[in-house]
């Protein structure tokens, strides 16, 4: 089984291949080449030149400052670019992009999209997701932040945590509880905050591998004007639920050309080590080929599907939990190739702290250590691999409810 794109499609990628020809440099090595100051003009740069040519938000309609791009095309830009090494935004795009703007393009008002797609574009609004409580984590549906109408604004009491990027973002999409006496998947509502205000506090957490890419963000009286609900009132379920297909559409196209240049780094870590040719090295290896092979074709499921209309809904959680649980076990080999210099890493660390390291990163120890250290997260930010599995077997499989405690 050899799938392949049309032809129409392939001429389609010869174009998205000029242009990264044209505005990257011949010497480019991909973004896991660069670090510090380096790394953060190039990106700064990059998304500029993204904005400005449609590339940024290659799906959104051209009168919000997106590409109009369809949905194969989409799909083919972001395979490109992961092959290239290229990051499709900022470090706040995903949400800003991929997940608050498609939203808004399928729940928000006119009022919504006018006013804040062109400012996503342009960099004037940076945003993040503010789902998880320490109540609240994966089983979103016990969200407890409460939102409470007062006039024309609502006011905002309570607790977010794990929130990505939290630090570098001015606006938060939150999910808030806006009628605690409904049931708990009707009582909730979609709120776009302004952070700038003296009701928010954004504190970092301290994740095992030193980087605090995470935060807890406190709402004290923080307000929120009553348009700015997204979907209608007590209707955030349904949105939030819409929103996380977004977020795990992309990585259908994108994860397994990452997880496969990860392992192609691996086989030269081997190599460079001396135990390619160990029968238990090669046995663990030739584990992980299959599971990214498996994986490309979950992808591509995914995909034939979106390509159909389909956006992700519960299936989501299908590759989620798989690559997840996969990345545990590749990194975990790669820090026995290493051996004892996994103790003291020395090297570039990763630039993200979610799954692979970028292409062109240095095959080093610290580089393997950290990327060990960060697969552990992958298996509980964006749904915890046991409430992944959860929603396969009830809303995917049909199978009865897990029992509820009395």
């Amino acid at each position: 089984m050899n799938p392949s794109y049309s032809n129409e499609a392939e001429e389609y990628r010869q174009k998205v291949q000029a242009f990264l020809a044209e505005k990257l440099p011949s010497t480019w090595k991909g973004i896991g080449s660069l670090e510090g100051e380096q790394l953060e003009e190039f990106v700064t740069q990059w998304r500029a030149t993204l904005a400005s040519t449609g590339y940024l938000a290659p799906g959104w309609p051209v009168e919000y400052g997106g590409g109009g791009l369809s949905a194969l095309e989409q799909v083919i830009v972001a395979e490109e670019f992961a092959r290239a090494g290229v990051p499709t935004g900022g470090p706040n795009d995903v949400f800003g992009i991929q997940m608050l703007g498609n939203t808004l393009l399928l729940f928000g008002s006119e009022e919504q999209k006018s006013h804040y797609l062109p400012r996503i574009i342009s960099g004037e609004d940076t945003w993040c997701q503010g789902y998880s409580e320490p109540n609240a984590g994966s089983d979103l549906s016990n969200v407890g932040l409460k939102a409470t109408l007062d006039g024309d604004q609502w006011i905002l009491n309570g607790q977010k945590i794990w929130t990505s990027a939290g630090h570098l973002a001015d606006h938060i999409f939150t999910l808030a509880r806006t009628d605690p006496d409904a049931p708990k998947h009707k009582g909730i509502s979609f709120l776009l905050v302004d952070m700038r205000q003296p009701g928010i506090e954004v504190r970092p957490i301290k994740m095992i591998s030193g980087e605090s890419e995470f935060n807890e963000v406190f709402y004290t009286d923080a307000v929120v004007p009553k348009e700015n609900v997204v979907g209608g009132v007590n209707n955030g379920w349904a949105v939030a639920m819409g929103l996380l297909g977004f977020e795990r559409g992309e990585a259908a196209a994108t994860a397994p050309i990452r997880f496969q240049a990860e392992l192609d780094r691996l086989l030269l870590l081997a190599k460079q080590r001396g135990v390619a040719s160990d029968p238990r090295i090669r046995q663990r290896l030739a584990w992980c080929y299959s599971k990214v092979q498996v994986m490309r074709f979950i992808g591509m499921r995914t995909l034939t599907q979106f390509l159909n209309g389909h956006h992700p809904g519960p299936d989501g959680a299908i590759f989620k939990l798989y690559w997840s649980e996969y990345h545990k076990v590749v990194t975990e080999l790669g820090i026995d190739i290493i051996g004892l210099d996994a103790l003291v890493p020395t090297g570039r660390k990763p630039s993200s702290a979610f799954q692979t390291d970028d292409a062109g990163a240095p095959n080093d120890s610290m580089s393997w250590a950290m990327t060990f250290l960060n697969a552990r997260a992958g298996t509980i930010y964006a749904g915890s691999s046991q409430i992944q599995k959860n929603i396969i077997g009830e809303m995917v499989l049909g199978l009865p409810k897990e029992p509820k405690p009395n």
